[in-house]
Parts: structure tokens; sequence; C-alpha cells
């Protein structure tokens, strides 16, 4: 056993003790397959048996019912919603572990199908030009509607909305989507946003409307309770097309995020390879560790090796990890062990049911069960 090791030491987040550095990251598996967009039985389990991560961050989960992107993704703006997570978050804190909820709304990266027929909000209306998850399959993005004034509004009170009833849950905290091209994100491109009002044209107007979305939660989570997901480096995904004023536009959002005492910020490394585009930055622990003085958690790629590697370096404090903890429900306790990782199955990531969901075992079963 190798109990030294940075990923394996407890850290404090806020009022919140971590039992160790190995953090779950958000990730979409579409099991909410019931007419309420809600949690069941299933994730119950699924997220129990992840419990010995540091924290957990959930799947991201729609602040509203306009906020709807995919199918089979689960929500946290109904009561019904919300007394079901109440069931995962009893369920995970039972084992000694800790959750926050990720909110999120898929701006353009959704289709009419989601809305009776009308069209996606997006601040501005440029198809994304990516596939979209419909009950029908894969189909193309439509051109999104840009939303009125009136309409950020009551955006901002939707997030604030989910974050209450992220409280009424039962959550540790809650982490704002802010990334991978939903549309928070969607407001951060010059691409995608093409406003000429007060959220749009300059770096301050494009990072307004996140910015009033942390000012709505913090007035229902205190700020140590909040997180934040950021991916500054995105490139021709999701919709997102990088340009020259990318990386000042996050590097002005992640000094700004200094003001605030934030849970964390949680950061992307690059999706691709961006070592030959010259305005993005290919890593992205390194350049932003000395700019943003709170707690920073890095994402994308990491292993065990690499993951001990980032935090002793000093360019984070703390690691998400994703298809290894779809795989590994007992990841820590694997890398105390120095055990093998079990791989997964990419065909299930998004298929109804159990089957590599919650039926992977964990290494001792492993064990036992080829001895037996």
């Amino acid at each position: 056993m190798n109990l030294d090791q940075p990923l394996l030491q407890s850290y404090q987040l806020g009022e919140i003790t971590l039992k160790n550095r190995v953090i779950m990251a958000p990730m979409t598996r579409n099991r909410a397959d019931n007419n309420e967009n809600a949690p069941t039985d299933l994730h119950v389990e699924y997220y129990r048996q992840r419990s010995g991560s540091g924290l957990i961050i959930t799947e991201g989960s729609q602040v509203s019912e306009r906020a709807v992107g995919y199918i089979n993704t689960p929500g946290i703006y109904t009561s019904t919603q919300t007394e079901a997570w109440g069931k995962v978050t009893k369920a995970v804190h039972e084992e000694g572990g800790k959750i926050f909820i990720q909110l999120w709304h898929c701006g353009r990266i959704s289709h009419s199908k989601f809305h009776d027929g009308d069209k996606p909000l997006a601040p501005s209306a440029v198809n994304a030009n990516e596939k979209v998850f419909t009950e029908d399959g894969f189909e193309d993005s439509e051109e999104p509607k840009d939303m009125s004034l009136a309409e950020i509004k009551e955006t901002v009170l939707e997030f604030k909305t989910a974050a209450q009833n992220a409280k009424k849950a039962g959550f540790d905290g809650i982490e704002i989507h802010s990334s991978n091209g939903y549309l928070i994100h969607q407001f951060f491109n010059s691409n995608s946003n093409k406003r000429n009002d007060d959220y749009g044209g300059s770096i301050p107007n494009k990072a307004r409307f996140f910015f009033e979305i942390i000012e709505a939660v913090s007035e229902v989570w205190q700020e140590n309770k909040i997180g934040v997901r950021l991916n500054p480096s995105l490139h021709n995904a999701f919709g997102i097309i990088a340009t020259e004023d990318s990386i000042p536009t996050f590097d002005y959002i992640i000094e700004k995020l200094n003001a605030y005492d934030l849970a964390y910020v949680h950061l992307s490394e690059p999706f691709t390879d961006v070592s030959e585009i010259p305005f993005l930055e290919p890593e992205i622990a390194k350049h932003y560790r000395p700019i943003y003085k709170g707690t920073l958690m890095i994402n994308g790629g990491f292993d065990q090796e690499k993951g001990n590697k980032v935090i002793e370096n000093g360019n984070a404090d703390l690691v998400s990890f994703a298809k290894l903890f779809i795989s590994n429900p007992d990841l820590p306790e694997r890398f105390e062990k120095n055990a093998p990782m079990a791989e997964w199955d990419e065909d299930t990531f998004y298929t109804p049911g159990k089957k590599g969901y919650t039926d992977y075992p964990r290494y001792k079963e492993s064990e036992n069960a080829k001895s037996s």
C-alpha cells in the first residue's frame, strides 16, 4: 500500500474535509429514463458505489425544462427530481461521502423536440452545427433563438431555483457548468455570441451572464460551497471554435474569480491537441495556477501517476477523474493498493440499465471471483 501519494491526502475544502483528492468528475450517463427526468434507484446505487472519492460531482442536471439538451438526463427543477436526488445524497452520506450537483443549461446544444417545437435558447442565433441526441437518435442541431434580456434574467433565476432545490435535496454544494460548449460557455465565445448589448462584444460583457449566475446562487449557498467548471482551450468541439480572444477571456474570468471565496475552480486540459494553435494554452493547470489563488481542480486525461505529479508539482490541489471512475467504482482504494485498473465499455456509456453502470466490480470482488 502507498498512502503517501498526494492524491490520497485529505484536503480542506472550505468547511468540508475531503478524505482524499481523488474527485469523481461529472459525467452524462443518460440513465434518467423515466417521464420525470428524475434520478432512479440505479442512480442511488451508482453514486453510492463511488462514495470513496474525496468528492462526487454529479452528472450535469438541468436547471429548467428549457435547459434540456439530451434524452434521459436528470433535472433539478421539479419536486419529483429534488426528492429523487435526496435519495442519492442520503446514500452517499451514509457511506461517508461528499457530493456536489452540477447545474447545467445546454443552450443551443439542444433541439426543438425537447421544447415543444420552440427553438433552443442561446446568446445568438448561430447554429452549433453539432449532433444532438434525441429520442430519435442523433440529429443535426438547429439554429437557436437569441435570448432576450428578459430570458437572460429568467435563466439566472432558474439557476438560483435549482440551487435552492439542491439544498433541499441535501447536497454538500453545487458546481456551475460553465464549460464544454453549453449555454454559459456560449456567452464566452465570440463565434457563438454575436450580441451587441451588455452581454456581448467586450470580454467583461461576455462574462456578465456567468457572474450574474454566481451572484444569484450565492444568495442560496455560501460561496465556499460553490464550484465552477471551465474549459479555456476547448476548440472544435461541442460547437465551440476558439478564437484569439478565448484565452484572454478566461484569463479575465479566472482572475476575477479571486474576488470570490469559491469552493474551487474546476478546469479541463484541452480535449484535443492544440499545441499548433498559437493563441491557445496546451497546459491549462500550469497556466492558471499562478493566476488563481484558491482551490484549483484539474481534469482531462489523468491517471494515478499524472494525478499525483500535478499535485506534487503544485499546479493543482485536486484531480477529477471521469472514465476511470466509470469502470473502477473503488478508484481511490485501487490507487492505495497500486491495483490494476478495470477497462471501461464505451458502448454502455449512454445506454439504459445497469450494464456498464452499476455492474463494475470492486477490486476485492474481482480478485475473489478469480480465486473462486
